[in-house]
């Protein structure tokens, strides 16, 4: 008896060595992952505020922020009060504060949970702007196609096209070297078309270097891009209201010169 009782007990602690890692990473599976978001947005200009949030659990009694995926964190702040979400505020922003950010949490159990999906931040104001111009030009029918060419003599790495008030991201382009009888300079076109109403809009253009992607320069002046609809509706209308003024020049034509109107100015 008393051996089959310390059988059984040697049995439970196996058991409970044997289950102890997997039910800790069970554990630590539970953390929920944080987001973290910036605001006013992640691309600001040089010299004005942004403030980083990261949203956690209620159960957090520490918050971590890294930069730049390193292996320790940037700053560290205690929440005492167990807030589910804290904030890490940048007075004036510079370019050093460009590049990724990652948040993460400590709870009461003091576990750390995962890291959040990284956030690039871009700090604009940089250099010199490049110029935004159109080919062929700034307005084109709905279907036709066009190229918005960016411009610039100081940008050697990336340039952005980003259209204000979009819902899509920037596109990305590397530039291409040219030069006329004055100066070198760096160019990228990018294709728009078939061109439709999404396409209208504000677009400027920034440029990077290839040392620093994620400090832009200033923007280019904004191009506004407008399109034409020239649907078969639209045609046919056109065609009609052309149609009725070649019948009213017509009417007009032989009123004026009729044989009655003739007659009368012979009679005179």
């Amino acid at each position: 008896m008393e051996g089959s009782t310390m059988t059984a007990t040697l049995t439970a602690l196996l058991c409970l060595w044997l289950c102890r890692g997997p039910w800790d990473h069970l554990q630590a599976e539970v953390v929920p992952k944080p987001s973290i978001w910036a605001k006013p947005g992640p691309m600001i200009t040089r010299g004005s505020p942004v403030t980083l949030w990261c949203q956690g659990s209620l159960q957090a009694t520490a918050y971590t922020l890294y930069r730049e995926r390193a292996p320790e964190p940037w700053v560290t702040r205690i929440t005492p009060n167990f807030s589910s979400k804290t904030s890490f505020h940048i007075e004036s922003s510079s370019s050093q504060h460009a590049g990724l950010y990652e948040c993460a949490y400590y709870t009461t159990e003091h576990k750390l949970s995962e890291r959040s999906d990284p956030l690039l931040l871009v700090v604009t104001g940089v250099d010199r702007a490049p110029s935004l111009s159109a080919q062929p030009s700034p307005v084109v029918a709905s279907g036709g196609s066009m190229s918005l060419v960016c411009r610039s003599q100081d940008t050697s790495g990336t340039f952005h096209l980003l259209k204000e008030g979009g819902a899509d991201p920037p596109r990305h382009m590397e530039p291409q070297s040219r030069s006329n009888a004055e100066s070198t300079y760096a160019q990228a076109t990018f294709p728009v078309g078939p061109v439709n109403s999404s396409h209208g809009g504000t677009y400027r253009c920034y440029g990077s270097s290839r040392s620093h992607p994620n400090q832009w320069s200033h923007p280019s002046d904004p191009l506004h891009l407008a399109f034409t609809d020239y649907t078969l509706e639209n045609l046919i209308r056109m065609g009609m209201a052309g149609l009725v003024l070649v019948v009213l020049g017509v009417l007009l034509f032989q009123a004026r010169n009729s044989p009655g109107r003739i007659h009368d100015a012979a009679r005179t």
